[in-house]
Parts: structure tokens; sequence; C-alpha cells
């Protein structure tokens, strides 16, 4: 037990947090078990560690732990847990949560037990905490964390302190907030920065960005997707030459006979495959309105733009572009459909989106919002796309 307050003591005297995640006011902190799902590379391990600085600097009542260690290969979690709380622990945050093999179980058991133990646990965003797993159901308050926005990379590179908006106050308040934002800093001269590389935040690593998130992209196929949902390693060439063929094509309507024919798996495997690299954070499938899966999708995205500028490095559309910040900027909080006015999307089945460069004069549709790249400040239903960048 020593050792881990050790590493505990050592990791939080030693994190460093440039920027304060949003999540961790959006959290109600009074549940007893709290799971953090997020995709390989946001942070989930940083947030762990930023929670227990914040809030118990070096503390023994609180403690983090990853299954990572080799202890757990011969210990249970209920073990240390029991252990922990007679030495008066209160708070325990659990890393690498799928790496353990009962830990559905475990965690329902020391909840059980333990009911002055608070537990906060990270997990792969393909794990079901709740829809699939009885053990958890109606205990369990799950959260996801998501790459930096825009907004979070801008007050990280330029200093600033922008809060976020609900979309509701963009739409009404567009011009008078970004005429606020645009006095303290041009955002479009961070904006490029942010499509290219400022979604993961190790980007602030001294290594080469493409490279690491090229290993991190594998690691979500072979961990993230093959361990977890128990597929044979065989089939991992062909969920990588499906993952790569959508992504050069993307964002575009998915022709599944074909990639059937081309991956040489059945029609049902490809939409097993489309699900599990969407649960990876790695697409995005776009439906019709009252659509959603086993259908298959009207189109796919790729998940954020800095995963097109690994796979097509100097090659990206700046359609798809616009269009893929756009959709990853708005469907963590809000329903996100394709638009059935020939227009781009369709947002909580009531706001219709094009995505473009400046519009020409007198060419704007009645029905449409614009989010219009290239521009500072907007006027009436035309707003610049970097300030849905400031969501969350």
């Amino acid at each position: 037990m020593e050792a881990f307050f050790k590493t505990h003591k050592y990791l939080v005297d030693h994190i460093q947090l440039p920027v304060r995640r949003l999540l961790m006011d959006e959290i109600d902190w009074t549940h007893r078990l709290i799971g953090i799902k997020g995709s390989r590379g946001v942070g989930k391990t940083s947030f762990l560690l930023q929670y227990a600085k914040e809030n118990f600097g070096t503390d023994r009542s609180c403690l983090y732990i990853s299954f990572n260690h080799f202890y757990f290969s011969e210990h249970s979690l209920v073990e240390f847990a029991e252990a922990f709380c007679k030495q008066g622990g209160k708070t325990l945050l659990i890393d690498q949560t799928f790496k353990y093999e009962n830990w559905s179980k475990e965690l329902r058991e020391c909840y059980d037990r333990f009911p002055q133990l608070h537990i906060v646990f990270s997990g792969s965003s393909v794990m079901r905490l709740i829809e699939d797993n009885e053990d958890l159901q109606g205990i369990v308050a799950s959260y996801n964390l998501r790459g930096f926005s825009f907004r979070e990379f801008l007050n990280l590179q330029s200093g600033t302190s922008f809060p976020s908006y609900t979309l509701s106050e963009i739409m009404q308040n567009h011009v008078q907030i970004a005429q606020d934002i645009c006095k303290q800093v041009q955002p479009l001269e961070y904006f490029q920065a942010y499509l290219h590389h400022g979604y993961y935040p190790f980007f602030l690593e001294e290594r080469n960005f493409s490279e690491n998130l090229l290993k991190t992209m594998n690691m979500m196929l072979e961990v993230d997707i093959l361990l977890i949902k128990q597929i044979e390693l065989k089939y991992l060439s062909k969920i990588r030459k499906l993952l790569y063929q959508i992504m050069k094509s993307a964002p575009s309507a998915p022709n599944v006979s074909q990639m059937s024919k081309d991956i040489g798996v059945s029609r049902a495997t490809i939409m097993n495959y489309l699900k599990y690299l969407k649960d990876a954070r790695l697409l995005n499938m776009l439906y019709a309105e009252g659509d959603e899966y086993p259908k298959k999708p009207n189109q796919v995205y790729v998940h954020n733009t800095n995963l097109m500028y690994v796979i097509s490095p100097g090659n990206v559309d700046k359609v798809a572009e616009r269009k893929t910040f756009f959709y990853n900027a708005l469907h963590a909080c809000h329903k996100v459909n394709i638009c059935k006015y020939h227009l781009d999307f369709c947002i909580d089945l009531k706001y219709h989106f094009r995505c473009e460069s400046k519009p020409e004069g007198g060419k704007l549709y009645s029905k449409a919002l614009y989010a219009v790249d290239d521009i500072e400040v907007g006027n009436k239903s035309v707003i610049p796309l970097w300030l849905f960048g400031f969501l969350y």
C-alpha cells in the first residue's frame, strides 16, 4: 500500500495542468461511483490526477491507482479497497480499468461493501458502462471526456481565459461574442493549428505529433477494439483497411456491399466494425432524422480533423475539414442529423446549418444558418465557424 501512496504523491506533485477541463465542473462529484470514458489520448489519466490535486493534494484519504500495476495480477480490487478503507481512505481513483478482468463485478462489490468509499474510474470510450453492464446499472454515473475544444486550445496558446457558450447563446449573440473575443486575440491565427494538431492534449509533449497520433490510433485498434471487444488478431488488418478506405473518402455515403467485397467480410461485420470505430472515436456516423445504428448511416465522417491530417498529410480537403470540425464540435452535446433541406446538418431536429467559405451576397437560404470559415465576426445568420469551438 505504501508504494501506491508514494506513486500517487509523485504523480500529483509533478502533474502539469495547462488547461482546466470543463468536465471537471460538469460532474456531480457526490455520486459514489463515477465512470470517466474517453478515447485514447484525450487525457483521462491527467484528468484523474487533476481532480486529486485540486481537491486533496497529497492527503492520504485519496489514492490514484492503475491496473497497469502487476500487483493486481495476484490481488483483487476488493481486497485492495478494503485495506485502503481501513487506513482511512475515502476516494479511490482507478485508471486503465479495462485491464482488470472482473472490473465491473468488483466495482459493484466495492460499492456494496464500502459505503463510505467514493470511486472514480476511467474507461475506454469503447466500454459500455451502463447499457450492457448489469453489475453497474443504477449505481454508476457515466461521463465523457472529450479532446481539447478550440476554446481550450486557444486559451492555452494565447494565455486567455474565455468561457464556453451554449449553442443558443452563440446563435443569438454571436456577433457580440465574436467581437469581444477578437478584442483580445485573433482566433483565426490559431484555428488552423487547432485543426491540425489541437484536439489531443499530447501535442504539448516534445514528440512528433503525427507519429504519436499514429501510434495512438493503432492502440485504439489493437487494444480498445480488439481486446475489449474480444476480436481475434487476424482481423486487425481488415479493420485497418476499412478505416483507411473510409478516412480517405470521408465524409461520404458508405457503400457497405462494396466494402464487404473489398475487406472480405460480411455486410453485418462491416456494420459492426463501423460501430466499433465510432465507439473508439475514430469515426462519426451521420444519420437522417429518426434513424440510428444498426441502420446504415447516410454519411461517415472522420471523428476529428487531427486524424485527417495524419491520414492525408498535405492533402486535406477544406470542405471536408470544415464539416468535420463542425460535426465534432456539435455532436458532444447536441443531436446531429443529416439535413433534409439539402444543407449539411440538422441540429436538435430544428436548426439547419450549412458549412462553407464566405457565402456570396444574396445567395443565403432562408431556412439556413451558416457556419462560415475564414471570418472573425459574422452577421445575422452567418456565424464564424471557429466560434462553434466554444461550445465546451
